[in-house]
């Protein structure tokens, strides 16, 4: 059933562009989506999944009422007031058996600012967990760390404005193309022709584009070889911004020392790219006069991700392009609500982005929330992986999974079930029965989607947008809001979120939280503000003048957030990637994204028809043509792919998007993971997906 006949604005709950769309209705109650002419992210714009963004909501596999798995191994359907007795009931039983640190969540960035932050409250505070951490770690967890150390805090600077104003754009490890294709339209409008490069090993639909200028087929995870090989040549041509490098950062004759030893002969061949290929995009970079630099999970995932994605920033520090229109190290977000998570998902930070190990910190954040310090935990969380090896070690015995699918999305995934089967109780809260994760549950609660509730997110540009409801959601399903609220009142701990009656109350309760810090938002007034405005980027404090800019990038005045108000040049040396190519493993697998109208693990995009026939529905890997012929494998053949982790069976696609020795396939086949090389990030403790050694053969062994 549809709501009240009236027009509603509803912001995309897939990628993180943001785009806002208006939902109208026709004469039988039927939602009709049509992109947002006024709003400024997407000017009228969206992709196939915007446009069919209600269409995976009334389908047969929703959750449309509580399931408890029974002693024959079925899920039987079973009331709320049962379901909530079963999951408080055996999660207090857990934490009397084996302590209160003995259970634990993982959630998403794909629930609202408002649902994040009543999770992460009743999780830690509520109910006594310390750990929980969110599959946002498996995406941008390299980025919040880059930006953290390199500017002292998570601030991404720039505002898709930039997108119009830059003569030079360098997109690194990101096919904006297809995985952000209302920000690649925005390339479109820029009146300034710039000169677009992308760098990625596989030859990607951005690589291809007509308004690229030139593609630089890197070698996989070679990525560091070749940032400090350019940073050198800045340095050697004296192509430094020499005032601000002095007037505005820190540990620039340090960062000259390290990377001397970077040079061109050496770099060629690490990367595969020319000594003149890299030459001229050192003297590309410093002929610009707005440059900036593009990166995503190409660059995040890996194991010096961290220090990958700095020297994208070091790039931009050097060369004095930050803080001015059209520049920017500006890191494209994954997930809808990605940045809300990084806010207040409570999970590695204290709500806020405030400190569970400083008693200064949690006696704030308890005074804005009106509860006891005492409730708060002392101790930082674990991170995803740590959490997992937590559970495998027996010191987690109860798990709660909101609105994500690591059966399938984790890395080296046939580790996952294993995993879990050391639980003695798995709560799966998703809006289908179905996904891999919640057929290994004991208890499944049904939750609403995007469309059918009310909340916030915070876009890529630091945007925050509305969502309005459209529809009911279907049965007995609730909002992750209210499933959180009932929740609180079968634990006992209602009384800490008396204020939070509704998504928006909620949020006039956190943006408090946000006070004071850079991200502050608390100038804003109400979801109707917000709606007036077209979003708000924070930094919006209640100090600013109530009408907004349509756009704002930070850094504009050269004062970064470390205490001496300088940007930090950050580096380490160069380490073998860990995983080792060799006659029984001669490939480089790489994941991604597979086309413009599938979305992570296809949960939603696959039961949407317009969407899911794009995607092939027998998985696939693509192989240049020389191997495939060197192998004697033909096209759409299928053929045993095999890591050290184990083995597939996939469809060849054959040509000439990957390089001799690389092949490629789409992280939306569960399939894909089972081969990845579980291997993390030192400091952002991300997964590495983009490198894995395995062996490509047209003859079967058992599987």
């Amino acid at each position: 059933m549809s709501m009240e006949n009236k027009i509603r604005y509803l912001t995309c709950g897939y990628c993180s562009t943001g785009c806002n769309m208006i939902i109208k209705f026709d004469d039988k109650g039927k939602p009709i989506v049509r992109a947002n002419l006024d709003y400024p992210v997407n000017q009228g714009k969206a992709c196939p999944k915007g446009f069919q963004l209600l269409s995976h909501l009334n389908v047969d596999d929703r959750a449309t009422t509580p399931y408890i798995r029974d002693h024959e191994n079925r899920f039987i359907p079973i009331t709320w007031e049962a379901a909530l007795q079963e999951f408080v009931g055996n999660f207090k039983r857990i934490q009397n058996n084996y302590g209160k640190n003995s259970i634990a969540f993982i959630s998403t960035g794909q629930i609202t600012n408002e649902e994040h932050a009543f999770l992460g409250a009743l999780a830690k505070f509520g109910m006594g967990m310390i750990h929980g951490d969110g599959n946002t770690r498996q995406c941008m967890a390299t980025s919040v760390v880059a930006y953290k150390q390199s500017f002292g805090w998570d601030a991404p600077p720039f505002t898709y404005e930039d997108l119009e104003k830059s003569d030079v754009m360098i997109f690194f490890g990101s096919n904006a193309a297809i995985s952000h294709p209302v920000i690649w339209w925005r390339i479109q409008n820029n009146l300034n022709d710039p000169t677009v490069v992308v760098i990625d090993p596989r030859k990607t639909e951005t690589a291809t584009d007509e308004i690229t200028s030139l593609y630089y087929p890197i070698k996989a995870k070679s990525e560091l070889y070749l940032l400090y090989t350019i940073a050198n040549i800045l340095i050697q041509n004296n192509w430094v911004d020499g005032e601000f490098v002095n007037t505005h950062t820190s540990g620039f004759k340090e960062f000259k020392k390290h990377i001397a030893k970077y040079t061109l002969e050496s770099t060629a061949r690490k990367t595969g790219i020319s000594e003149e290929q890299i030459s001229k995009l050192a003297e590309i970079i410093h002929k610009g006069k707005a440059v900036s630099f593009w990166w995503m999970v190409g660059v995040n995932q890996a194991h010096q991700g961290t220090r990958t994605a700095q020297a994208l920033i070091n790039l931009a520090l050097m060369t004095g392009n930050i803080g001015k229109p059209g520049t920017g190290p500006n890191s494209i977000t994954g997930q809808c609500n990605a940045m809300g998570a990084r806010i207040f998902s409570n999970t590695t930070a204290l709500l806020g982005g405030y400190d569970f190990t400083k008693e200064s910190d949690r006696n704030t954040v308890a005074k804005i929330l009106g509860i006891d310090s005492g409730v708060i935990p002392h101790v930082n969380s674990a991170s995803y992986e740590k959490i997992l090896e937590k559970i495998k070690e027996g010191k987690i015995k109860g798990l709660w999974v909101v609105c994500t699918n690591p059966a399938h999305s984790w890395i080296n995934s046939n580790e996952f079930p294993e995993i879990v089967e050391n639980l003695e109780y798995l709560v799966v809260q998703d809006m289908y029965y179905t996904t891999e994760t919640a057929q290994l549950a004991n208890l499944i609660l049904p939750a609403a989607g995007t469309g059918e509730k009310d909340g916030t997110f915070v876009n890529s540009e630091r945007r925050i947008g509305l969502l309005q409801k459209v529809l009911d959601p279907p049965g007995e399903a609730l909002s992750d809001f209210d499933i959180f609220n009932r929740v609180a009142d079968t634990w006992g701990c209602s009384h800490l979120f008396k204020r939070w009656t509704n998504p928006e109350s909620a949020f006039q309760v956190i943006k408090k939280l946000t006070k004071g810090k850079p991200w502050d938002f608390s100038g804003i007034e109400s979801y109707q503000m917000i709606l007036d405005h077209g979003g708000i980027q924070w930094p919006y404090p209640s100090s600013k003048n109530k009408k907004t800019d349509t756009y704002r990038r930070l850094f504009d005045d050269g004062v970064f957030y470390h205490e001496d108000g300088k940007a930090q040049f950050l580096y380490d040396d160069i380490l073998p990637y860990p995983e080792e190519i060799n006659q029984d493993y001669p490939f480089i697998l790489i994941t991604g994204r597979g086309n413009i109208s599938t979305w992570h693990t296809h949960t939603r995009t696959g039961k949407v028809p317009l969407l899911a026939r794009k995607l092939p529905k027998d998985p696939y890997i693509e192989i240049s043509t020389t191997d495939a012929k060197n192998l004697g494998i033909e096209e759409n053949q299928w053929v045993q792919v095999s890591s050290r982790r184990d083995k597939i069976k996939v469809k060849a696609l054959i040509g000439g998007r990957v390089k001799e020795g690389e092949v490629f396939m789409p992280m939306h086949y569960k399939e894909t993971n089972k081969l990845t090389f579980p291997i993390f990030d030192e400091y952002s403790r991300e997964p590495g997906y983009k490198f894995a050694a395995v062996q490509v053969k047209k003859d079967f062994e058992p599987i």
